[in-house]
């Protein structure tokens, strides 16, 4: 039966080994008690909630679902007691100021147990992982009195929040958006609309949902340029910041889904609900963007957790399934038959599962450290990491996704017939993955995102932060010839990210379609090159552990082995999304409408 272990070997090889999180930490402002023995700490407590709590309620989520009833949203069994041991546990305060209730540690350190609450169970993990989010608006963008009211019962989980943009008519673009906000005599705002595919808008497991929602002024001039945002919590407020009288919000219904069952995806209904107005007026995009930002790595880390959890219950079936004999000989002469992962294409899907997984962490826990300098560092080090996050934010988010789609179904095939049964949980991943590539912003508009407004908008000075920091790596081991063959390949790529950006540049100056014909071609290959720099620093890290003498050779041999294989079986997949970014938008364009489908003979 499917199961969940925390990986917490792998994270701590990438915290500490590669990315010297405890380094991090010691020149964090604010991030003193972020000691390695806390760290230790809180990744062991974390594990074991994920594994004993989270993990088997993975399969009774998918079963049960979400019920509906007369507006009503009951979680699957165990749900909401689980979310209460969470809130006792004081894991939704981990990494929040002090000063609204949190513990003060670092955001980095947040992300590593939110790993590990992810992929032990999706589903249940975006009921609070929504509300960092809505802290995160909040903290950055409300009044004084908003944090108190709102962000402190945020901070302690006793409620839960939201994000509330799509409409029926409006998705990706929110200057159709026609949620109306009319001002009230006490400055209250009554907000009126629909919001659809609204995760985590109804449930039964906290005692308020705190809306955060895009609404339009009266006056507010058309396009995106006139939208604001607002609070817009399930219950009313008393002066003595406790649940009122219910608010005028209510759930209409909830989708029927092809995956994630236990989270209920609502259509939310505003009719006249009294909101707070976040930020200035006509800014609301603004401030949604600190609510997007957080969303995207979320959802970054969704690829990872679904390629985690396909690896882990692959590995094990694959040691265990015996089929045929391998075509060099008997590796296991006493038993019926090989284990299956003995075979060449079996290993080919498992070490695409572990190179995309590892790589993949190594990337959004890089990512987290940023977030940590973006919130604590100085005004420097603050605009360098704001820059790296713009453009790696859009990769992570689409890449990650992609592969561990990718990841996710090579786990169904391992398991043969067995992975479309769903006593085996293989085909529940698959589903449950599938939608990672779509909300917060599809592959498409993430590539439309970094090629069009991070890269070419800035004249590639956004990239260019980031090549940077790739060439001093591979100039730093350039004479090393323990991993020569990394270093030069990772080089010659570095190089080439800057040419095809230039040429597709060159292009657009004469026809902007050129930019979405090129875009996901452009993200992907970008994908595989920032993993091929972050293999070649756990590359280095394990030949440079076993060149020490480590008890753990197998682990850092595995290590070196894994990026071996991403270099010479993944990586030249940039050649392809080379020549395709490279063709030109004519071979897209150039089809007439209605010759796309020809039914009648």
């Amino acid at each position: 039966m499917p199961e969940y272990k925390a990986p917490l070997r792998d994270i701590k090889f990438v915290t500490e080994e590669v990315l010297d999180f405890h380094g991090h930490y010691a020149k964090l402002p604010g991030a003193e008690e972020a000691t390695p023995d806390m760290v230790a700490a809180i990744l062991e407590e974390g594990a074991k909630f994920a594994e004993r709590v989270l993990s088997p309620l993975n399969r009774v989520g998918d079963q049960q679902g979400c019920q509906f009833k007369d507006g009503v949203v009951t979680t699957p069994e165990g749900f909401k007691e689980a979310y209460q041991q969470y809130v006792e546990g004081g894991w939704p305060s981990l990494s929040h100021p002090e000063e609204v209730g949190g513990q003060g540690l670092p955001d980095s350190l947040g992300m590593m147990v939110t790993e590990m609450i992810a992929t032990s169970n999706w589903s249940w993990g975006m009921y609070p992982g929504l509300s960092h989010g809505a802290m995160n608006t909040i903290e950055l963008h409300g009044t004084d009195e908003q944090k108190q009211t709102y962000l402190t019962k945020l901070v302690s989980g006793e409620w839960t929040g939201t994000m509330c943009l799509t409409e029926p008519h409006c998705g990706t673009d929110l200057g159709m958006l026609k949620t109306k906000a009319e001002p009230q005599d006490d400055g209250s705002y009554a907000i009126t609309g629909t919001k659809i595919f609204i995760s985590a808008g109804e449930h039964d497991m906290a005692d308020n949902i705190v809306h955060i929602v895009l609404a339009r002024l009266p006056d507010a001039p058309a396009g995106t340029k006139g939208i604001s945002l607002f609070i817009v919590p399930k219950h009313n407020v008393d002066d003595a910041g406790e649940v009122a009288d219910r608010n005028q919000v209510s759930c209409g219904s909830i989708e029927h889904k092809m995956g994630i069952h236990g989270n209920a995806t609502c259509v939310m209904n505003f009719d006249g609900a009294k909101g707070f107005l976040i930020g200035e007026p006509n800014r609301g995009l603004n401030c949604m963007f600190t609510f997007m930002n957080a969303a995207r790595l979320g959802t970054a880390l969704q690829g990872l957790a679904h390629a985690e959890w396909a690896l882990q219950n692959s590995v094990a079936y694959a040691k265990d399934r015996l089929q045929m004999r391998a075509l060099s000989g008997p590796k296991a002469p006493e038993k019926a038959a090989d284990p299956i992962i003995v075979h060449p294409d079996v290993r080919r899907m498992l070490l695409t599962q572990k190179a995309f997984a590892e790589g993949g962490r190594a990337l959004i826990h890089y990512c987290s450290m940023l977030v940590d300098t973006m919130k604590r560092g100085t005004a420097d080090e603050k605009a360098e990491a704001d820059e790296l996050m713009s453009l790696l934010t859009p990769i992570a988010k689409a890449f990650l996704t992609e592969t561990g789609f990718e990841a996710a179904n090579h786990g169904l095939q391992v398991f043969g017939g067995h992975g479309f049964i769903a006593e085996w949980g293989m085909e529940q991943n698959v589903r449950d993955c599938r939608i990672s590539m779509l909300y917060e912003g599809t592959t498409g508009i993430q590539a439309l995102d970094l090629l069009g407004r991070k890269v070419l908008m800035t004249q590639g000075a956004t990239l260019r932060r980031f090549t940077k920091i790739i060439h001093k790596f591979c100039k730093e081991h350039k004479g090393d010839k323990r991993v020569k063959s990394y270093i030069t390949a990772l080089d010659k790529l570095n190089g080439e990210w800057g040419d095809v950006t230039m040429k597709i540049g060159m292009k657009a100056m004469r026809n902007k379609d050129e930019v979405g014909a090129a875009s996901v071609d452009y993200l992907m290959f970008s994908g595989y090159v920032v993993l091929a720099y972050f293999w070649a620093r756990m590359a280095v890290t394990a030949q440079n552990k076993l060149d020490e003498g480590t008890d753990e050779v197998g682990f850092y041999t595995a290590k070196l082995q894994t990026a071996t294989f991403y270099y010479d079986r993944l990586l030249p997949r940039t050649r392809a999304h080379a020549e395709a970014m490279l063709s030109g938008a004519d071979n897209l364009l150039a089809m007439e409408e209605d010759n796309f489908l020809f039914l009648n003979a």
